[in-house]
């Protein structure tokens, strides 16, 4: 009997790996034999063992193998990658079950895995929590489905919806913070699940940021700066060397590459939110988060190329005047953190 509890507890182990996985998906797997779990694991990294892998290392009784079920939340690949195929370790244990959440979209296993096992004698199930197992890896479907990164949209608005007030000739540069610092935390811990992060000229031109994730344990991001004319000044903390920055620009004659700090043309002419998917999937970027300015976000919005938005509303900021918010539609869910408005707004279609 097929119980979806066990492909829930897969799902479970597999978030364990947000953030650490790249680039291959969250997975989580379970052993189970007469209705009770006696091996479980997750896939924490690239190069180190898959989630079947530390199920199958786990269980104490290896003998129990033989006459078990194994439920993985994504198919078992079938290529020799940075590790052996995980279908082959199934069908050597001599495991004769396999639950699958769902069938992995990337092209080197897509089905070939499901093939390996029945080929073999195993009994095989798809499609358990089907929809669930592909939301956990909403980063790796998107990249390989739309052959783009997933992308989140952030911003802080004040309670009358100005992202920064207005500048003043000679004004520090300087982030102006709008938000409580519960929400500030909570928005580098995005970062540190995220692989980068991109913010047009006048954010670096106007707040000199950071962009890293020093209030939350985790790698720090790519930074990605949108400079089409190169305007953005060269002292500024984007360009310290700290952590891979990455600068997209239409001219020509940009500056070498150099470590930590690379750039990439595009094209004025073009439409700019797709070309800058273009050259994040050629650089196998699964997840973007961009932060800023109102004339980035909205560009993304307009071209439908977002997936998910979170908006902070300092509830006890008013500006009257400045940069005003942007513009988005969608279906959407709020809640607090403190005195701030969070406001959930998804895009994202399976």
């Amino acid at each position: 009997m097929i119980k979806s509890e066990f492909m829930t507890r897969c799902i479970q182990l597999a978030q364990n790996g947000l953030g650490t996985s790249y680039p291959n998906p969250m997975v989580g797997s379970v052993i189970v034999h007469n209705n009770k779990i006696i091996g479980e694991g997750w896939h924490y990294k690239a190069g180190q063992a898959h989630a079947e892998v530390n199920a199958i290392t786990n269980v104490a009784n290896k003998s129990l193998l033989t006459t078990s079920t194994i439920y993985v939340s994504l198919e078992p690949c079938s290529h020799f990658g940075k590790t052996p195929p995980c279908s082959d370790l199934i069908i050597n244990s001599g495991i004769k079950r396999v639950v699958i959440g769902t069938i992995d979209p990337f092209a080197a296993v897509a089905g070939r895995g499901v093939k390996k096992l029945m080929d073999a004698g195993c009994e095989v199930i798809v499609g358990v929590l089907e929809q669930e197992c592909q939301e956990l890896n909403k980063r790796f479907f998107t990249f390989h489905n739309n052959k783009r990164p997933y992308i989140f949209l952030k911003w802080a608005q004040s309670a009358d919806g100005f992202l920064s007030p207005e500048v003043t000739k000679g004004q520090k540069r300087t982030p102006v913070w709008i938000t409580n610092s519960f929400s500030k935390q909570f928005v580098h811990k995005q970062r540190a699940h995220e692989q980068a992060i991109l913010v047009g000229t006048n954010t670096v031109v106007n707040d000199n940021p950071s962009l890293n994730t020093r209030l939350w344990k985790g790698t720090h991001v790519l930074r990605v700066v949108l400079d089409l004319n190169l305007r953005v000044p060269t002292n500024s903390t984007v360009f310290d060397y700290k952590q891979p920055t990455l600068v997209i620009t239409t001219k020509k004659d940009h500056p070498q590459n150099t470590k930590n700090l690379s750039f990439e043309w595009m094209d004025s002419t073009k439409n700019i939110a797709s070309q800058i998917c273009d050259i994040l999937y050629k650089k196998e970027i699964q997840s973007l988060i961009i932060e800023g300015g109102s004339q980035t976000l909205q560009t993304f919005i307009d071209a439908n190329l977002w997936d998910e938005a979170t908006v902070y509303t300092g509830n006890t900021v008013l500006f009257k005047k400045g940069t005003k918010a942007p513009s988005i539609k969608g279906s959407n869910k709020t809640s607090t953190i403190k005195n701030d408005f969070v406001t959930h707004y998804t895009n994202f279609k399976l």
